[in-house]
Parts: structure tokens; C-alpha cells; sequence
């Protein structure tokens, strides 16, 4: 027969069951007697071994050592039913506080089980005799006698399922909540008991449904379905507001997170916030940006980590392990604020150099566009004759001042790369200037009537008139009969039309124009996406109206929001 499939010899559980057996023995046999000082102990070595106070794992000081030995003299030298009473009490709040935090099933029933033990063992047992009422509940002290003593054999022999889990841990609320209710159970029966002279099985069950009562208010409370928070909301409110008004506190910091521009400048300002706590005497912090240190420092210190900043506070008194966890999610809100900051700065310089780039990009193209002009000029004075000297003249003397006006334009711009508010011309004069450049290029120009005094940006019409336009003109170079053609638009505002009969743009070119910029060497890349990008600060439009064979047209035009804009624009 294989006993070993039913038996377990595990420490932790023989350490339980060898704590509880020996209780039984020093508490309901020859209690007062020599044998009890043996029992007392064995009682507390075995409990020494067992106890969730000290882990084994761990160094015994010297300080430690004077504690526990000074313990079992307590023990020895105030023997009597009342500190049976209370060790008894404390044992249930030490199993009962390990219960919330044991995952394993079988864990978790054995430290019911020996709950219920102790338990058993103080109301049948031990309270009787500090009432001298042994004779009231003599019929159930059988119970205590031959059968409770089975309890602590079976949970050292009983085998559990075996998973690796960490040791479980004490929840300290739930174990001084048990305490204090074993407590009362004992003193309100003990007191009742004494001054009514009833019958102890009747007080017992009164106080046990008057405790069950409160118990029941006091969950209904914590929780409530009345419309108020309940006692769990500002109870918890109480543990994060432990030596500090935590909103108050928040309410600062992320005032000061909108309001600096740095994260260094941001992290000097919340450690005077925190220097202004009464219970922090001084402190040292380090970051990437910016390190310091404020006040004194003291022997009592916690420090943390998070997100790059390093935060040691140094406190006035010892600090509590609510303060403790409250110093570590102060770190971490500190934390995440600065590498916030950090961000926006990032995101700023990002910026800037976005905007550089894309400037640059634009006044690049803006200068390859002068340098083909400057070519065409240069062009037409290499091949003139000298018949053709005065209009050759004549042609340098209209475009010199216009390239000339152009690159000035595009080196103020290139020295300061932010938006500016375009440059309005007079139409007419505009118009006339973009005849004369592209003059002897074989395109054909068509306007509107241009009203007298009109203005349109002359910059976004520039940029966008020269981009298409020698665009049209690399196109022409595998092209020879292409015919180009640009029309001026007037009414409430302009518009500019770019036309070509020749063979349409590629559909996954013409799907990525004007949104991504595209790699082409032979034009419709960076500068139509840096021309679309221009019109639309200026509150225009930059289309491809038409591609199709023999109607290939772009179009220029002021964006008029439509319904879908205004729905969606709503907050």
C-alpha cells in the first residue's frame, strides 16, 4: 500500500500540526502543573519554527534573538488562563491573515481548519475556566478532550497538492480585524456572563449574532447601493492622504507640469513642493536632466526608482509602511510627469526641425525653379544673333528683377524657417510676370477679366504655377507635342488650372499625390506634396481635377468647407 500518495512530510505542514498539538497539551492537560512549563516550551519552539513573523531564510540578529527569548519568559512567568486567552487570539489573527493571501486550495482549508480549531479550543476550553463555568459546558469538553486533538494529526499527515507558489504573505487589517473580533467575542461574553449570571451557551449565541450583526451593518456600509461612497471610498481616500493632503498635492504638481517648460526647471519646482511635507526632513534626487538635493538628511530614508528618476527622502520620524507606499507612488507620479516633459521637448525640437526641413525642402525646390529660368535666359543669350540684340536686352531687363526679387524672397525665408503669412501682389501685375518668365516656352496662357486693384499670395501661386509648370515641361521632354496650357480663375477668389494633352499619371502615383512625398526624378515628388501642404495653410486646395489621356489638369482653387467638415469639426 503506498502511503505516500496520502501522507505528506513537508516542514511547513508538520510545523503546523506540531505548533497546534503542543498547545493542546500545555493548554487542556495538567494546566498549572510542571508538565506545563515543558509544554510551554515546546509550544513555542515549535511555534518559533512555524511562526509567518520571521522567515527562516533570513539572518537572526541579535536584536531578534533578545525578542524571542524575552517572549518565551512572558510566556513562562505569566501563565494563566487570560494569556492563554490572548495567545490564543493572536494565533487566530495570524492563521485567520494568511488565509486571504494563500492561493492553493488545500493551503487555504488547512488554515480554516485550524482557525476553527483555536477557535473551538477558546470558547469550549478555555474561556469556561476564566468564568469557573466548567460544569455549564461539561457535556461538550469531551469534545475538546478526545476529539480536537485529531485535528492537528490530520493536518500533519494529510497530504495537500503541491504547486510551487510563493509563501504566503500576512495581511495585517485582516489579521488585527480577527484579532480584535476574538477579543471582543471573549470580553462581551465574559462580561455579560458576570454580570447577568446567564447561562454561557446562551450569552455565547448572543454576543456571536450581535458581533454577526455589526459585521453585516458594517459591510453594507462599506459599500453601499444608497447613492452615498460608504466607508471603503474614504477609508481608502484615508490611506492615500496618510501625512499629506495627496489632492492638494497632485492638484500642485500638475499645475507646475503645465506651466514650466523644462523638465529639469519642472523637477526643481516639485522638489520645493515636497520639501514643504512636515514629515520630510530632506531629500536627493537624480535625473537625466538635472540632479539637486534640499534640507537635511536623517537616518530614516526610503529611496526609489521609476523612469529614470532616482528620489531618496529623508523623514523626521521612522517611516510607516503607508507612508513607505506612498513615498513610492509619489516617485512614480513624479516620474511619469517628468518623462512627460521630456516628451514635449522632444516633440518641440522635433518640430523646429520639421519645420526646417520642410521650409528647406520647399525653398529648395523654389531655387530649382530660379535655376531653370536662370538656364532658359542663359539659353536664349547663348543662341541670339546680334539682330536680336535689343530683344535679347529687353528679356534680361524684365526677368533679372524678377529672379533677382524671387531669390531675395527665398533667402529671407530660408534664414527664418516659420510659417509667415503670405505675401499678397496685385493679380494682374502677378500675371503678367508669369507670361514673361515662361514666354518663349511654348505655353499657352488664358485669364479671366482680372478686376482692377485685385490681389491674390503671390508666393502659393509662385510656388505652385512653378512646380506644375516644370513639371508640364520635363514631361514634354518624352513628349514632344505636348500642349500646355494655364488659366487664371477669377470671381469671390482665384484659382490657378495647370493642363497638359498628354498621357495620364500612373494610378498608384496619382492615389500618393499631394499626401506622401514621392521618390521621381523626373518631377510630381517632394514638391507637389510641399506645394499641397503651402495652399492648405493658405486656405487653398491642390487637386488633380482631371487624368485622363489628352486631359491631364491640375487645379488650384480655394477650399470651401463642406457639410461633412462642419459635422465633423463639431465638438
Amino acid at each position: 500500500m503506498h502511503y505516500g500518495k496520502w501522507l505528506d512530510f513537508s516542514s511547513r505542514r508538520w510545523g503546523l500540526g506540531v505548533m497546534l498539538l503542543t498547545l493542546h497539551f500545555w493548554v487542556v492537560y495538567d494546566f498549572g502543573s510542571h508538565w506545563t512549563t515543558v509544554f510551554t516550551l515546546v509550544h513555542y519552539g515549535a511555534f518559533l519554527i512555524w511562526q509567518p513573523i520571521w522567515r527562516g531564510e533570513q539572518h537572526l540578529g541579535w536584536v531578534s534573538a533578545i525578542l524571542f527569548v524575552m517572549g518565551g519568559g512572558v510566556l513562562l512567568l505569566l501563565q494563566g488562563w487570560w494569556l492563554c486567552t490572548f495567545w490564543l487570539a493572536g494565533l487566530i489573527g495570524l492563521l485567520g491573515g494568511r488565509v486571504f493571501s494563500v492561493h492553493a486550495r488545500y493551503e487555504r482549508v488547512a488554515h480554516l481548519v485550524a482557525v476553527g480549531y483555536l477557535l473551538t479550543l477558546l470558547l469550549l476550553w478555555v474561556e469556561p475556566h476564566l468564568l469557573n463555568l466548567t460544569d455549564n459546558v461539561k457535556d461538550a469538553q469531551w469534545i475538546v478532550q478526545y476529539l480536537l486533538p485529531g485535528v492537528p494529526l490530520v493536518l500533519m499527515f494529510v497530504r495537500a497538492q503541491r504547486v510551487q507558489a510563493p509563501a504566503a504573505s500576512i495581511d495585517f487589517f485582516y489579521s488585527l480585524l480577527l484579532f480584535l473580533l476574538t477579543v471582543i467575542l471573549v470580553m462581551g461574553s465574559f462580561i455579560i456572563a458576570t454580570v447577568t449570571r446567564e447561562d454561557y451557551a446562551f450569552v455565547l449565541m448572543r454576543v456571536t449574532f450581535v458581533i454577526a450583526a455589526v459585521l453585516v451593518a458594517l459591510s453594507w456600509l462599506w459599500n453601499p447601493r444608497a447613492g452615498f461612497s460608504g466607508l471603503g471610498e474614504l477609508f481608502s481616500r484615508y490611506l492615500m492622504s496618510v501625512g499629506m493632503p495627496f489632492e492638494q498635492w497632485l492638484q500642485r504638481i500638475a499645475m507646475l507640469a503645465e506651466t514650466t517648460v523644462s523638465s529639469s526647471q519642472f523637477l526643481h519646482a516639485a522638489m520645493q513642493e515636497i520639501a514643504q511635507l512636515p514629515w520630510v526632513s530632506g531629500g536627493v534626487w537624480q535625473a537625466e536632466t538635472a540632479s539637486g538635493n534640499f534640507g537635511v538628511s536623517s537616518p530614516y530614508k526610503a529611496s526609489f526608482s521609476y523612469h529614470g528618476l532616482r528620489l531618496t527622502l529623508f523623514a523626521r520620524s521612522v517611516l510607516s509602511p503607508a507612508l513607505t507606499l506612498h513615498i513610492k507612488l509619489l516617485t512614480q507620479l513624479l516620474g511619469e510627469f517628468h518623462v512627460a516633459k521630456m516628451r514635449e521637448e522632444q516633440m518641440r525640437h522635433q518640430a523646429y526641425l520639421r519645420a526646417v526641413h520642410e521650409t528647406g525642402a520647399r525653398l529648395t525646390h523654389d531655387i530649382k525653379n530660379l535655376l531653370q529660368s536662370l538656364n532658359t535666359l542663359c539659353s536664349a543669350v547663348e543662341h541670339a544673333s546680334n539682330t536680336d540684340h535689343q530683344q535679347l536686352v529687353a528679356l534680361i531687363q524684365r526677368q533679372l528683377p524678377q529672379l533677382a526679387q524671387r531669390l531675395r524672397n527665398t533667402l529671407d525665408k530660408l534664414q527664418a524657417p516659420q510659417p509667415e503669412p503670405s505675401s499678397s501682389m496685385n493679380a494682374i501685375t502677378w500675371w503678367n510676370q508669369l507670361r514673361q518668365r515662361y514666354r518663349d516656352a511654348g505655353i499657352t496662357f488664358t485669364a479671366d477679366k482680372i478686376s482692377a486693384g485685385s490681389e491674390l499670395p503671390a508666393d502659393l501661386f509662385d510656388t505652385v504655377a512653378d512646380n506644375l509648370l516644370q513639371n508640364a515641361l520635363e514631361k514634354r521632354r518624352t513628349q514632344l507635342d505636348l500642349k500646355i496650357s494655364v488659366a487664371l480663375k477669377t470671381g469671390d477668389y482665384f484659382g490657378l488650372t495647370v493642363e497638359d494633352d498628354g498621357t495620364p499619371i500612373p494610378d498608384e502615383v496619382a492615389e500618393k499625390l499631394f499626401k506622401v512625398p514621392l521618390t521621381s526624378v523626373s518631377g510630381l515628388g517632394i514638391g507637389l506634396y510641399q506645394a499641397a501642404r503651402q495652399a492648405q495653410q493658405h486656405g487653398y486646395r491642390l487637386e488633380l481635377a482631371s487624368n485622363r489621356r489628352g486631359a491631364v489638369r491640375f487645379e488650384l482653387k480655394k477650399h470651401e468647407p463642406t457639410a461633412q467638415d462642419a459635422t465633423t469639426s463639431q465638438p
